[in-house]
């Protein structure tokens, strides 16, 4: 129970911390509907094996630049979709409730952006690497059901906290005008934007050090 809850906690302050994965899950939603605020959201649960397993075993031999360069990297891609979506705020329409090729298309793009975003930010690998790793080897060592507490209430809250987020801005967004939306989409273009810029001035002067 105390690792559960101790997943639980991490996983729901991770959640709701906004992030670039966090304005993903928002502007998908607004683009595309639920559907593709719901699949965003889970993202953690395709991505995350890799993290968990390369940030124990390789990255705690890396130097701390290369951690840094994929900082900057994950910036730049941020960037570009940032610059992407402010782009697109400005005329964009409420989009209808029907099941378009072009409404999957867009959520299967979505759906990689979100994925490639999750792998490329450093944040996910410091905390696997700094406070996940060791909490789920210690949970391990007092047991298995331990170690599968703590991932089950990280990912449970993790993502959950996203899909209620989703399914608030599904809601209000049927109800919203097209100004409405305008700057609602524009807002997780900026919260993009802003992510990217800690992100880059964190780890740029990290890598230029």
């Amino acid at each position: 129970m105390e690792e559960l809850a101790l997943g639980v906690a991490l996983g729901f302050s991770a959640g709701i911390s906004p992030g670039p994965l966090l304005a993903l899950v928002l502007s998908g939603t607004l683009r595309g509907g639920l559907g593709v605020g719901l699949r965003v959201a889970a993202v953690p649960l395709l991505t995350d094996l890799p993290v968990i397993v390369l940030s124990v075993t390789v990255l705690a031999v890396l130097p701390e630049r290369a951690i840094a360069a994929g900082g900057v990297l994950g910036g730049l891609f941020l960037v570009w979709l940032a610059v992407t979506t402010l782009r697109e705020a400005r005329t964009a329409e409420v989009p209808e409730a029907h099941d378009s090729t072009e409404a999957r298309l867009r959520a299967r793009r979505t759906l990689w952006q979100g994925a490639l975003v999750n792998l490329l930010s450093p944040h996910p690998w410091m905390f696997w690497l700094t406070t996940g790793a060791p909490l789920l080897v210690a949970a391990w060592r007092d047991g298995p059901p331990g170690a599968g507490g703590f991932l089950f209430g990280f990912y449970g809250l993790l993502v959950g906290s996203k899909a209620a987020l989703a399914v608030v801005v599904s809601r209000a967004r049927h109800r919203i005008s097209t100004r409405g939306y305008r700057m609602l989409l524009g807002g997780a273009g900026v919260l993009l934007l802003a992510a990217s810029a800690l992100l880059l001035a964190e780890f740029g002067s990290a890598l230029m050090a």
